[in-house]
């Protein structure tokens, strides 16, 4: 019976205390990620922090337009003793901390605003009118200098090479599609990103392995009519072509399979007395959770637009835009890396109930064309405070985010990469 009860007892035992082990946080990812957020969360840090922020937000500027804000950045480099590789992508910087030698590990913050007019009143709104950060990535620049000034300060430390990749042009234009073009993560072994989450409070992440955000794409259609009194009414065929545009979703699509087809605008006259355009435009999105779905929808867009267009003795164009605009991929997120950065945060932020596993999304983000190319994972970050009037969905002119995330999300860059390097350096043999 004594070595029954002695087997047993060696037989649950050694399970718990392997998974005992494996989930408690190693002394040193614990330690680092403490000492980071503290740097972070110093007085004149975080000043620092929100000073760079508020100034970014006052001069947003749109995709591939970002000057004053490259140079912003480039200053800010300089004054850190950082060197970087300018111009990339027309208005694109990488810069570099660390050995100079591999593994490489790259951070990315896009940098473009939105054409919205900012409706907040406050000290530090938009300077530009008709121009907004209005989708937070003023505070991803703002984080991603944060990080920068942490790794600086342990560059001697660092067992191979951050790359901080500022990219333009995110908002529609790929701007990631050119920054990969021009090299910008050759070599580089792994990526992380970070997007601010109007909807999850600070200090919480989210995200999930595989497929993340959905594909997308845009079009423009022109419908050409005959002007007058006389006319053939392209108002009409244009008003038949966007309702038609839904019955793709409601009538032909899987409802498991999800797909979106969205209107943005429309153009078409300014006369009141009854006198009917020529021609009219309007335009918007569409996206799917897959590339298949993508294509199908962009060949059925086309199709619907030019044969409502037709039946009311119109011609119709449509165009997709693809060599200004692009398709966005989806979001693929590497497992591994996924479960490091899944890690990490959940060291920095307090314990697992601080990292959410996050649903599919059907926005997209073309940080997805990294991770056709290297591995790369791309977290939501909390930037909402119930205390304040936050919560307004991005890409409101209303959007009001927290800037307590901005050394949370300085230190979990600089956390991210500097356990990889840890992770993944190589010594030489003697």
């Amino acid at each position: 019976m004594g070595l029954l009860l002695l087997w047993a007892f060696f037989s649950i035992f050694p399970f718990c205390i392997t998974s005992t082990l494996e989930t408690e946080p190693p002394l040193e990812l614990s330690r680092l990620t403490r000492e980071l957020l503290e740097s972070a969360r110093k007085p004149e840090f975080f000043e620092w922090l929100v000073r760079a922020r508020r100034k970014l937000h006052e001069n947003p500027e749109l995709s591939f337009e970002e000057f004053e804000t490259s140079q912003f950045i480039r200053t800010e480099l300089v004054s850190l003793g950082i060197n970087f590789t300018w111009p990339v992508a027309k208005t694109g910087i990488v810069a570099s901390v660390g050995s100079g030698g591999h593994p490489w590990f790259a951070l990315r913050a896009d940098m473009d605003a939105l054409p919205i007019q900012e409706m907040v009143e406050w000290e530090h709104k938009s300077k530009n009118d008709g121009k907004m950060h209005a989708c937070g990535h003023d505070v991803h620049v703002t984080m991603l200098l944060g990080a920068a000034k942490l790794l600086h300060q342990r560059r001697n430390e660092l067992k191979g090479t951050v790359k901080l990749v500022f990219q333009p042009g995110e908002e529609g234009r790929g701007g990631a599609y050119y920054m990969v073009k021009e090299g910008a993560v050759e070599e580089v072994k792994g990526i992380f990103g970070l997007h601010v989450a109007q909807d999850m409070t600070v200090g919480v992440i989210g995200s999930r392995p595989g497929p993340f955000t959905a594909c997308s794409g845009r079009f423009l259609a022109t419908i050409q009519g005959i002007g007058g009194r006389q006319a053939t009414d392209s108002l009409l065929a244009m008003s038949s072509a966007i309702i038609s545009l839904q019955h793709i979703i409601s009538r032909e699509t899987d409802p498991l399979d999800s797909r979106v087809i969205s209107v943005g605008f429309v153009k078409g006259g300014e006369a009141g007395n009854v006198i009917i355009p020529e021609t009219v435009t309007f335009g918007g999105t569409f996206r799917s959770i897959a590339l298949e779905g993508l294509y199908n929808l962009k060949q059925r867009i086309q199709e619907v637009i030019k044969l409502q267009s037709a039946v009311h003795q119109c011609r119709a164009t449509v165009d997709f835009m693809e060599e200004k605009a692009r398709f966005y991929p989806p979001i693929i997120n590497d497992q591994s890396l996924y479960n490091h950065v899944k890690k990490v945060g959940q060291h920095l932020l307090g314990g697992p109930s601080n990292v959410l596993h996050l649903p599919n999304t059907m926005g997209a983000e073309d940080f997805s064309f990294y991770s056709q190319h290297i591995p790369a994972a791309f977290f939501m970050i909390g930037a909402k405070n119930i205390t304040m009037d936050s919560g307004i969905p991005l890409h409101s002119p209303y959007l009001v985010l927290d800037e307590q995330v901005l050394p949370l999300g300085a230190a979990l860059h600089a956390a991210v990469a500097i356990s990889y390097l840890d992770q993944h350096h190589h010594v030489p043999n003697n």
